[in-house]
């Protein structure tokens, strides 16, 4: 599988001629009155269901410039939170900006000028990153705005519950009768991708990996919604829909996501020896690698959870990668397809963002996703009083962190983007200390507390 560049994913790229359904074309505009329209707390409803459920590839091209669906819902929603902005005294955003806003947009904005230097003279790039900053800078400032307090993440959970029972049944169809409903549209392909003889089914997304890296990274918020008790109708949808989505893919990168999410929850008991836990792991992968033949990444390849997976392909890449740090370093490279046979296909987001975007780039990215679990876990440790806020703490991280798992084997290059930048605003929510008010209920007085505040007001009265 080869992601498609940036360039051929913006601006420049794509169909010549506009090609959007009649349907699409009603449901976009429909969402765009929902999320223009709407309260704050329910317009991201339409914005999520508007960019899962209508295929990525639709657009209108006017003058040249291709208008993706996504990127209209962006624009639509930019404008919005313009407006919120000017009629508010105060921060739009939780907490204010914080520092996972300032990781996050050094770096889209680093990336995208590496790839303008990268191909310097060259307008199409230069438009294609204008592009790329509107739609993912801008993505994620919308979430900022719309993402606020718990009931925000709870109702986010319950959309996305939906979207995958919806997207999980179209899979399931996909797998058995080898037709994908959403290639009806006319941007994908009615027929399913095929490795040797399993259908790989891919529903409204770009490929295969993708949809099941949605499936996979959203199961803690569903287990999260079973475990509140009060939405537990959506957490089994959720549940199953994300299953089926992960099945139907026949993927390795997907269950291994899935996996890495529960086995997260699962940490739960240990939670406050997870430093024993990071440096375990550290030692032991430091010990593989002086007794292995080969470097420790070389592990990927014996993963081969589903027949015919690539995991040799995915050490190579990251062997190559390594091996090639002087061509990459300052700015990326254009050469990769010369470092060896399919190298330029970069399915692993951490390569992504070296080899497109330089050493600048892949540190702002590392970064993020290692503040981000530092938050999580100085959140978690604050709310210690509070059972039900620590229990969403921990469901955010191991979402989180089956992100990370599965950025070793895609690179977000379609509609997921937008759930990682979703989880990224829900961190950025939970773990805000102002936030402790919104997130945890107010604890009620006691009898004793009471009848003491009365006795302290009539000695008062009594000494005046």
């Amino acid at each position: 599988m080869q992601a498609p560049s940036s360039i051929e994913t913006s601006y420049g790229g794509g169909s010549a001629g506009t090609l959007m359904h009649p349907l699409v074309a009603v449901a976009m505009v429909a969402a765009i009155v929902g999320l223009m329209k709407l309260p704050r707390r329910y317009a991201v409803v339409p914005l999520l269901l508007a960019l899962f459920l209508l295929p990525v590839g639709q657009q209108l091209h006017i003058a040249g410039v291709h208008f993706y669906v996504p990127r209209i819902l962006v624009m639509f929603g930019v404008a919005r939170l313009i407006s919120a902005k000017g009629r508010s005294k105060g921060p739009i955003f939780v907490g204010g900006w914080n520092d996972l806003d300032t990781l996050f947009t050094c770096c889209t904005v680093v990336h995208a000028v590496a790839i303008v230097l990268l191909n310097l003279g060259n307008i199409s790039a230069l438009i294609n990153e204008v592009a790329t900053i509107w739609d993912t800078l801008g993505g994620y400032l919308i979430f900022r705005y719309l993402i606020r307090d718990v009931d925000d993440i709870k109702l986010i959970a319950k959309t996305f519950a939906c979207i995958a029972a919806v997207i999980g049944f179209t899979m399931v169809i996909e797998r058995t009768k080898m037709l994908n409903v959403f290639g009806y549209f006319g941007s994908l392909d009615i027929t399913p991708q095929m490795r040797g003889d399993k259908i790989r089914a891919q529903g409204p997304f770009e490929h295969p990996l993708l949809a099941g890296a949605f499936g996979a990274t959203v199961v803690p918020l569903f287990v999260w919604l079973w475990k509140s008790k009060e939405s537990r109708k959506y957490a089994i949808t959720g549940i199953l829909g994300s299953t089926a989505m992960v099945l139907a893919t026949a993927s390795s990168t997907p269950l291994l996501s899935y996996v890495a999410g529960i086995v997260a929850i699962m940490f739960w008991p240990i939670r406050k020896n997870m430093r024993v836990v990071r440096w375990a792991v550290v030692l032991a992968l430091v010990g593989l690698d002086l007794v292995m033949k080969a470097p420790v990444w070389f592990l990927i390849a014996r993963i081969d959870i589903v027949s015919g997976s690539s995991g040799f392909h995915r050490a190579e890449l990251i062997d190559t990668f390594v091996r090639h740090f002087n061509e990459w370093w300052l700015i990326g490279t254009k050469n990769a397809a010369n470092w060896g046979f399919e190298m330029q296909d970069t399915c692993n987001e951490w390569v992504e963002m070296g080899e497109t975007g330089g050493l600048a780039t892949l540190l702002c990215f590392v970064l993020l996703v290692v503040r981000s679990f530092s938050r999580i876990g100085k959140a978690r440790k604050r709310a210690f009083q509070d059972r039900d806020r620590a229990w969403l703490i921990w469901f955010v991280g191991a979402a989180l962190f089956a992100h990370a798992v599965a950025f070793y084997g895609i690179s977000y290059f379609d509609q997921t983007k937008y759930s990682w930048f979703a989880l990224l605003c829900m961190i950025s929510v939970v773990t805000a200390p102002k936030q402790s008010a919104i997130l945890s209920p107010k604890p009620q007085a006691s009898w004793n507390s009471v009848k003491e505040e009365k006795r302290l007001q009539v000695t008062t009265a009594i000494g005046a």
